[in-house]
């Protein structure tokens, strides 16, 4: 008896003498359904943000231009997207800050089944216009809505790079699930698209082909980021330095294990419909390129939304001042470099 009294107060001493630990911030997260926004999920899921004070709560948009009003409206955190529309954002008074990269040159051209052959021996704007003499028809290319990474990469590439005919192509705004369900129903010609719809549709369809790949659309194309509202980072900058610090953890962690990595990203992208095989396969893709380093992408940033404003996309060009901050990426890598 004395022995279990001993032992309760010895118990009960011990607890008190343990560090006490607050409730995780619940942190809103707002994502688009793209390989990009990878390392975000692997953080959730490996368990470093909860350790960084951070409780992520996931909601999908189906592209950055549609995120930003949920940005606007103060029902976001975190802001897992493409970085174009951030600088508008930036320009209407919206506090935020682009704190790491996830990937770069993610966005790819896919021919359909009726477009690729073309595409055999032909260069793209040949392709387009072999097509179009073909079928009386010009060929309808589906990105997401202008003013996006997407959209502002498709022009750029059509009318920069391969110089094709603007009689020859169609450009159909659509969001990511109804692109990649018109590429493999044949309702559009072809589309850009990213990892994993690249894996996927040419799986389910093998005569749809990558015909361009991000760096030769749009050189160290931006892609996606992840950004945080300035009124969320001043109230919780430990816990963002410590969720940096796990992204950076991440970013390595799928490029040297893959078939980790996969189940957790599956669980979030995959809606049953994706396998962890698919997803491994679309991390090593040729399409797949990630990076945490948000200084990769400053300056293709600014080219990205100048030309913006020369295809009217964009009212005018948005001081980018302020919106990268790599310190916290920077302290990051001082951090994992001392381990």
């Amino acid at each position: 008896m004395l022995f279990s009294r001993c032992l309760s107060s010895i118990i009960i001493a011990a607890a008190m003498t343990l560090p006490a630990y607050a409730d995780p911030v619940l942190t809103r997260v707002g994502i688009i359904p793209v390989l990009g926004v990878s390392p975000i999920l692997v953080v959730d899921k490996e368990g470093w943000a909860k350790e960084s004070g951070l409780d992520l709560k996931f909601t999908t948009f189906e592209s950055g231009p549609l995120m930003m009003q949920a940005l606007a409206s103060g029902s976001v955190d975190l802001y897992v997207a493409g970085v174009t529309p951030l600088g508008v954002a930036r320009s209407k008074g919206i506090d935020v800050r682009v704190l790491t990269a996830t990937a770069i040159e993610e966005m790819t051209m896919a021919a359909g089944a009726k477009l690729a052959p073309y595409f055999d021996g032909s260069s793209p704007a040949e392709a387009f216009k072999k097509f179009k003499a073909a079928t009386g028809k010009a060929a309808r290319l589906a990105t997401q809505p202008p003013g996006s990474v997407p959209h502002t990469t498709l022009v750029y590439w059509l009318t920069n790079v391969v110089k094709a005919a603007p009689d020859d192509y169609d450009i159909v705004p659509m969001g990511i699930d109804a692109t990649q369900q018109a590429l493999l129903s044949g309702a559009v010609d072809g589309a850009t698209i990213r990892e994993p719809t690249d894996t996927i549709v040419q799986q389910r369809d093998p005569r749809i082909k990558v015909v361009a790949l991000g760096g030769a659309m749009f050189p160290q194309q931006p892609g996606t980021v992840v950004a945080v509202s300035g009124a969320f980072l001043d109230k919780n900058k430990d816990a963002i330095q410590k969720l940096v610090n796990a992204l950076v953890k991440a970013d390595a962690l799928i490029k040297s294990d893959p078939k980790r990595v996969a189940p957790h990203i599956e669980a979030a992208l995959g809606k049953g419909i994706i396998d962890s095989e698919t997803i491994e396969k679309a991390l090593q893709s040729p399409a797949s390129k990630f990076t945490a380093d948000p200084r990769l992408i400053v300056e293709s940033t600014a080219k990205m939304q100048s030309y913006q404003v020369s295809i009217g996309t964009l009212d005018k060009d948005v001081p980018l001042d302020g919106l990268f901050d790599p310190s916290y990426y920077l302290r990051a890598i001082g951090a994992s470099s001392a381990h």
